[in-house]
């Protein structure tokens, strides 16, 4: 440990963990690895501190139950493909991840905003919506938005 531990200095967190993903590793909220065949294969993720792994899972639940945030809508996004047991652990992985950049780059954390996912791939989010509307039965013919004038 480098520095003075009687004035508070405390090392990075880099010195004992390379990389955030080795954090991860340690904490337990990491996914694991089973392959066989070449086949990748469903497997549980690895067991680490069970302290510092409830504590991620209940900040996980807490934002989760968030709105209008990154993080909640990343949690609504995977839970509804793999299901919310999952995406609670992806949640506190990422979690644990933004944690170790924050306190390694001394930066604060700035939020990407709820609609962020929604901004990735507009083509692909109308397309989704109207094959939507016309498996309904609606015939749909899309024009963009006027814009105002002001």
């Amino acid at each position: 440990m480098t520095g003075d531990p009687a004035k508070g200095n405390r090392s990075l967190p880099d010195s004992r963990f390379p990389s955030d993903a080795h954090l991860a590793s340690w904490a337990g909220v990491c996914p694991g690895n089973k392959q066989s065949g070449g086949k990748r294969l469903n497997s549980a993720t690895t067991s680490g501190n069970p302290h510092l792994r409830a504590i991620l899972g209940e900040v996980a639940w807490a934002i989760a139950h968030t709105k209008d945030n990154y993080l909640s809508a990343f949690y609504h996004r995977l839970a509804r493909r793999r299901g919310k047991q999952r995406a609670i652990m992806a949640l506190a992985h990422k979690v644990l991840v933004i944690l170790y950049h924050v306190l390694r780059e001394k930066k604060p954390y700035t939020d990407l905003g709820a609609d962020y996912f929604d901004k990735l791939d507009v083509a692909r989010i109308e397309r989704q919506a109207v094959r939507r509307l016309e498996q309904l039965g609606y015939a749909v013919t899309l024009a963009p938005k006027e814009q105002e004038a002001t």
